[in-house]
């Protein structure tokens, strides 16, 4: 048995950790057994489960790999991610799922893997396989090769609930999106082809892509969900109407650290760089999250790690592709929010770890308890440090939110073993959650 000594916790307890092999084994004053770490009284917390990555492989390893992005997690505190299906070949068949789960392998860090829905997707097959949840269907196709039309989204959500299969939705109603604001208003986002006209500053993006549009998204999803019985979780939620309007209909709903902190106001700093779907929005809704955040609205905060190169990110507003990394600055941002009084340590704990672990059933994680894995990060919370895109794991090698303040974990454990320890990685350890 080895003990992690004198750790405060998120609740305020100061108390020891024991662990038996990768489990945690009793939680108290005074255990027995032999010392692995004097915490002398830094926060311990369970490690953050990222419900919500796309670590781009296969298909796009030039952008992330399993092993960069899940250095990346483990330095951030992460311990468990969930990649989505959007790789190439997307993730809508047994045979794309068993290809992509041979290359997670690489990862240090525990994994789920969500299969998807396209016209083209294998339901049979899927199912057959250790799906952590349904992940991002999306009501319109409004967002790429995964979009999908309504008849399809109502049969993959009554599927999901015979299966008893969360489903993870991208609410954006596309025939809400404002057109006008596109190059000629040729109706295609896409200034290659329409030419010039229209807007071309870093805030169309925003305007096209309207908050109404997920507002009505949301609504017509728990709306579908509602007659199936199938549990909905609404990804990337980015306004307070979405985030009211899933609490309203019965849904889960995750937030990003990018809608949390960041706003149309950074947009003249970031360029196309803060392009992403959905959008940034206002900063009056920002704020208006971020509030629902703090009182319990908003269950789980999750990153949409979504990366791409600088020379990919550096093109127009119109051809930029959506998209920015965030595995690795998520929890230091909320753990800095807390160290200013913005959040408790209760409820970053609550968002990141114990709310997704009790969403998608994941029995082992979420909770520094007894019986449960041990995947646990250490923070010192006095320690903040200015974020820089160069320090990081991620293979893009930038963020968005360079020059903010973040609290990073000095180490990070994963069911008992460090993943990541002082600067230094440990071994490709990851398992699949569901296996």
């Amino acid at each position: 048995m080895r003990v992690i000594r004198d750790a405060a916790l998120a609740d305020g307890r100061r108390a020891d950790v024991r662990l038996d092999g990768d489990r945690i084994d009793a939680v108290g004053d005074d255990l027995d057994g032999e010392l692995l770490v004097d915490a002398g009284g830094k926060l311990l917390l369970p490690g953050m489960i990222d419900v919500h990555v796309h670590f781009r492989q296969p298909g796009a390893s030039h952008k992330e790999t399993w092993t960069t992005g899940s250095r990346s997690a483990a330095a951030g505190g992460v311990t468990t991610v969930v990649d989505q299906p959007n790789t190439s070949p997307p993730t809508v068949t047994g045979a794309a799922f068993d290809e992509k789960d041979e290359l997670a392998s690489a990862s240090l860090v525990d994994y789920g893997i969500n299969g998807g829905v396209t016209e083209n997707w294998d339901p049979d097959s899927l199912f057959g396989k250790p799906l952590f949840a349904l992940g991002e269907v999306f009501l319109a196709d409004s967002t790429g090769n995964m979009g999908i039309d309504a008849e399809l989204f109502a049969a993959a959500v009554e599927r999901a609930a015979n299966e008893n299969v969360p489903v993870t939705v991208h609410a954006e109603d596309a025939d809400l999106f404002d057109e006008s604001v596109l190059p000629r208003n040729t109706g295609d986002a896409s200034a290659s082809e329409a030419g010039g006209g229209g807007r071309t500053d870093a805030d169309a993006w925003s305007a096209y892509r309207t908050a109404e549009a997920e507002e009505a998204a949301v609504e017509r999803a728990v709306e579908v969900a509602d007659g199936s019985g199938a549990q909905v979780h609404i990804a990337h939620t980015s306004t307070p109407e979405g985030v009211d309007a899933a609490r309203a209909g019965g849904a889960t709903c995750e937030v990003t650290p990018h809608h949390l902190f960041l706003s149309r106001d950074d947009l003249p700093d970031l360029g196309t760089f803060g392009r992403m779907n959905p959008p940034l929005r206002s900063e009056e809704r920002r704020k208006a999250v971020f509030e629902r955040l703090r009182e319990g609205a908003v269950d789980v905060v999750a990153t949409d790690h979504a990366p791409h190169t600088r020379e990919e990110k550096d093109a127009s507003i119109w051809d930029a592709p959506s998209g920015v990394p965030g595995v690795e600055t998520a929890l230091p941002l909320l753990l800095n929010a807390a160290r200013e009084g913005e959040l408790s340590y209760e409820r970053v704990r609550d968002v990141t770890a114990a709310n997704p672990a009790e969403i998608f059933d994941l029995p082992r994680k979420g909770r520094i308890e007894a019986g449960r894995d041990a995947d646990l990060v250490l923070v010192d919370t006095e320690n903040a440090r200015k974020i820089r895109g160069d320090e990081l794991h991620s293979k893009c090698g930038w963020t968005p939110f360079e020059g903010f303040a973040g609290v990073f974990p000095e180490w990070t454990m994963v069911r008992g073993e460090f993943a990541y320890r002082d600067g230094e990685f440990g071994s490709a350890c990851g398992e699949n959650v569901r296996r």
